[in-house]
């Protein structure tokens, strides 16, 4: 269960200094580096620096970004230092692209296994700086949580919960745990070791947790001199919250990431990408459950549909308008030509002199009638439905693009997802044919 940290840097000689400590590292042993040398870094990042000033013109003085440092840290017990250091190297080569120089350290100073990463912020080439954008930290994560995932790794369930996470808590280091977030982590405990509510009562009394029923729910630790009643933990934490939780604690995520980690147990160069893209898209989704997955995809599917379905409907009404506000111009044009043959008796002299007005008043006459229009139609309302159908026609242009994106993304999803859960060791990943239309 990654996490990583992320931080802008307008100097990086301590911190090069701090990544490389020999005390942290095994006296360097855990030490790699990118198109540069670990010692010289500092003065490698320097020397581009001004080569990029020379070659762009562009100097920001002290406001430049020298460098960015990265941190990336492990649950204890989940992966050695050697582990660390491997993985560090492998996200910081993906999140410069290989176009930057870096260096890369596993500490050992603490009880999780954790990598430094200072990469530099000109590229290789010195012309150009690396690309910031938005909410850079948000990026960095998928990308982490991606990394793990094809090693076996567990990632945060929830990054949203875990926005603010305590140290102590995660680190297992020092600082005791007040009562209630120690209830509520042998509760979770119990969830997933149980399988109904009267389980998890059990669960928690095995491990000496003392029950108190009634009106209420309480229970008391066994170092703790007071009761906690079950309603003051939290929403999460009700009776009808928690076997929600029970009934849903094998869920499609839980699934997924399972496989994938015997998965990588039994192969470890197996190629798990495609899986890992459509696990952590589920999770950004918040798709749960495979139902909601196929009911997704099928409203995807239908609302695409009868978008484009809508598209030719309109489509076919405005040539019917266009053709139809001609036969009416045509109509009108000639009706005062037509009106004066007719008057006259229908004279063969008149019709020789006007034979293409008359004809041309004739057949816009008979289009008009075929049409189903016994009266003359109003050019007014017809401009004014025409002018409607082409702005729900600008709407739905715009979202064709969108709407057959999300079909096809959640339909690589659901595809992807049967493929790997019904044989995931004979799994291999195929692009969806939609993609090619």
């Amino acid at each position: 269960m990654a996490t990583t940290w992320l931080k802008a840097l307008h100097s990086c000689g301590s911190s090069i200094e701090y990544v490389l400590n020999t005390d942290k590292t095994n006296n360097s042993e855990l030490v790699e580096s990118y198109e540069c040398d670990a010692i010289t870094a500092q003065s490698e990042f320097m020397l581009s620096k001004q080569l990029y000033n020379q070659i762009t013109g562009r100097d920001q003085g002290k406001h430049a970004v020298a460098a960015s440092h990265v941190r990336m840290s492990f649950k204890p017990g989940e992966i050695t230092a050697e582990q660390a250091l491997a993985l560090g190297k492998e996200l910081a080569y993906r999140w410069t692209k290989g176009k930057h120089q870096f260096v890369v350290a596993s500490h050992t100073n603490t009880k999780n296994p954790h990598s430094h990463v200072i990469f530099n912020s000109v590229n290789l080439d010195c012309e150009r700086k690396f690309n910031d954008f938005k909410r850079p930290a948000i990026a960095l994560r998928r990308v982490s949580d991606h990394l793990c995932l094809e090693h076996g790794l567990s990632v945060i369930e929830n990054p949203a919960l875990s926005k603010g996470y305590n140290r102590d808590e995660y680190l297992g280091e020092k600082k005791p745990l007040p009562i209630r977030k120690q209830l509520k982590g042998l509760i979770d405990k119990a969830i997933m070791d149980s399988g109904d509510f009267n389980g998890l009562i059990g669960a928690l009394e095995a491990v000496g947790v003392e029950v108190k029923r009634g009106k209420q729910l309480a229970f008391k630790l066994p170092d703790s001199k007071k009761f906690c009643r079950l309603e003051t933990l939290g929403n999460d934490y009700s009776v009808g919250a928690i076997n929600e939780r029970i009934s849903d604690k094998q869920n499609l995520l839980i699934d997924i990431q399972d496989k994938i980690q015997r998965c990588y147990m039994e192969n470890p160069t197996f190629n798990l990408k495609e899986i890992t893209k459509t696990l952590l898209f589920l999770k950004e989704r918040g798709i749960t459950k495979y139902e909601l997955l196929e009911e997704k995809a099928k409203t995807a599917i239908a609302l695409f549909h009868a978008h484009n379905d809508r598209r030719k409907v309109i489509e076919t009404r405005l040539v019917e308008i266009e053709l139809l506000r001609n036969h009416i111009a045509v109509y009108v044009k000639t009706k005062g030509i037509y009106r004066e043959y007719k008057n006259g008796g229908l004279s063969a002299k008149f019709y020789s002199r006007h034979q293409q007005e008359i004809d041309a008043h004739c057949d816009a006459r008979k289009a008009i009638i075929s049409l189903g229009f016994k009266k003359l139609p109003s050019d007014d309302l017809l401009r004014e439905e025409y002018a409607s159908l082409e702005a729900e026609m600008q709407i739905l242009n715009r979202g064709f693009k969108p709407e057959r994106n999300e079909m096809i993304t959640l339909l690589r999803a659901k595809d992807t997802t049967d493929k790997f859960l019904s044989e995931p060791v004979q799994y291999h990943s195929k692009v969806h044919e939609l993609e090619a239309r």
